[in-house]
């Protein structure tokens, strides 16, 4: 039975059993179990509470907590009990999730004493693909940040991590075979009024970082190289493999609009307008050129996907774009990797297992739902990122500084009140999930960033996560959601304070 008001959990487990009343904290507090996800369990409560957690290998006593892996246990799924003492057993990521949780039941009564509400939770997702995407092209994330990133979304109990490497605006990974992308392709990066500021590159040691660090928190890196369109940072280190920049109406406005600088060839470009750019799709060259990217990047990524684009290819002409990604998508598959494209993919014959991410509106577009159904139709699933609830750089409200608003406003009940298996026309397991995109027009610096994912991030994880067999409630969301703003504040998110919840000061 579900209660109708569940502990300050987000998001929100699959069973709870809420126990009476609070098991303090002792101090030292004693771990047993399981070394990697105790190791993340001390870090977390040394941070939060300043009581520093001691390992044993000792039988339990009560107030001690017990981390064991469960062979039995399905991926990501876990089980936690906290009592006498604290009992949590999972698969090696679901020991991960229930960490997350655990320290979501952790508390400080006003007096600084540190205890855990005594519940017996069982838990596991709902979808196996859970992701959100940060824009590292237009505003570059160092290293640094990005692990700031990953720890954001693992508290939320996202797994995946999709890095947007490159775009018009820049090149951000660097590439053996093709060494100028990183010399000249990621020296700026765009700033919310169409200027240049400072860019950069990960190096293969930082990738790899990235790559390890996430995996340490149950992440998966799927890595983007957008092509055949947003690849004019590319025609600056190599001009030989880009069209020269076509212009188009939307393009031409946007720039008059908010006076940004039209692109041209050779010049790196700051503004927002999409469309302009191409891959020169009939030269041998550029399929060098693809194929050498995505073997590097394929050799850095163990995990299973590399996304390669295929949006707003409006430079390119429809028969050539099909030619492309057929190409593109092959050549993937032949690394032993799974493409990831952009819906507008599905208007050609990708590759047999593609999976389609569709970036369109709860209303969905003829031609877009249409595009996204024939990933499917080719073996493949999808990932659901719609625009106008998902896209964590929409404006909350017309008056909002950061972020834009050509998919409208997306307040945090629209972020949390749509239906994934509704959405499109597709059987429902032939979704493989939710995923919420940030993109970085507007944003110069991690607090701006925290600001649009913060709440609503929140609310797409409670999507992706929990179960469909639970009736979504707004106003129990909204409870839950207000409990986390003490743990936001002492982990440094600067989250937008929506009026919409009462923010708990402890």
């Amino acid at each position: 039975m579900v209660l109708p008001v569940l502990l300050p959990l987000v998001p929100a487990p699959v069973s709870v059993v809420i126990g009476e009343g609070r098991m303090p904290l002792t101090d030292p507090l004693r771990i047993i179990g399981d070394d990697a996800a105790s190791d993340q369990l001390v870090t977390a409560i040394g941070h939060r509470t300043g009581i520093l957690p001691v390992r044993v290998d000792e039988e339990p006593r009560p107030g001690d907590v017990v981390v064991r892996i469960d062979p039995d246990a399905a991926a990501e799924a876990y089980a936690l009990t906290v009592g006498e003492i604290v009992e949590l057993t999972g698969s090696a990521n679901g020991l991960l999730h229930g960490i997350r949780t655990l320290m979501q039941l952790l508390a400080d009564d006003g007096d600084g004493r540190w205890t855990w509400r005594r519940a017996r939770i069982a838990d596991a997702p709902r979808f196996a693909y859970r992701g959100v995407m940060l824009d590292v092209a237009r505003r570059f994330f160092p290293v640094d940040e990005v692990e700031k990133v990953i720890d954001r979304i693992a508290d939320l109990k996202f797994n995946h991590l999709h890095l947007h490497l490159s775009d018009d605006q820049g090149w951000r990974i660097h590439i053996d075979s093709w060494p100028l992308l990183s010399q000249l392709s990621s020296t700026v990066s765009a700033t919310g009024d169409g200027r240049a500021t400072g860019g950069g590159c990960y190096s293969k040691d930082d990738y790899r970082t990235i790559v390890s660090y996430a995996a340490s928190r149950g992440i998966t890196i799927v890595p983007e190289i957008d092509m055949p369109g947003h690849t004019h940072a590319i025609g600056i280190a190599y001009p030989e493999l880009v069209e020269a920049p076509v212009m188009n109406e939307h393009l031409l406005d946007d720039a008059k609009r908010l006076g940004h600088a039209l692109p041209e060839a050779g010049v790196p470009y700051t503004g927002w307008g999409v469309g302009h750019s191409s891959l020169r799709i009939h030269e041998k060259r550029t399929y060098e050129f693809v194929r050498d990217v995505l073997a590097e990047l394929a050799e850095l990524t163990p995990g299973p996907y590399l996304h390669i684009g295929g949006d707003e290819s409006l430079g390119t002409s429809p028969a050539d774009f099909a030619y492309f990604i057929e190409r593109a998508t092959g050549i993937v598959q032949e690394l032993g990797k799974t493409p990831v494209a952009w819906h507008e993919a599905g208007a050609a014959e990708v590759a047999p297992g593609t999976v389609g991410q569709y970036w369109g509106l709860l209303a969905p577009d003829a031609s877009h739902a249409e595009h996204t159904a024939h990933f499917v139709e080719r073996g493949g699933r999808v990932i659901l990122s719609p625009s106008d609830a998902a896209y964590l750089d929409m404006k909350y409200d017309h008056d909002f500084p950061l972020g834009l608003a050509w998919a409208g406003t997306v307040d945090l009940h629209r972020a949390y009140d749509w239906q994934p298996t509704a959405l499109l026309d597709i059987p429902a397991d032939a979704v493989a999930g939710v995923e919420a995109p940030l993109w970085t027009e507007t944003v110069e610096s991690l607090d701006e960033a925290d600001q649009l994912m913060f709440p609503r991030i929140a609310a797409i994880a409670e999507i992706a996560w929990s179960t469909s067999d639970r009736t979504r409630d707004w106003n129990d969301f909204r409870e839950r959601l207000a409990a986390q703003a003490p743990a936001w504040r002492a982990d440094g998110i600067r989250f937008h304070p929506v009026p919409e919840i009462d923010w708990s000061d402890r």
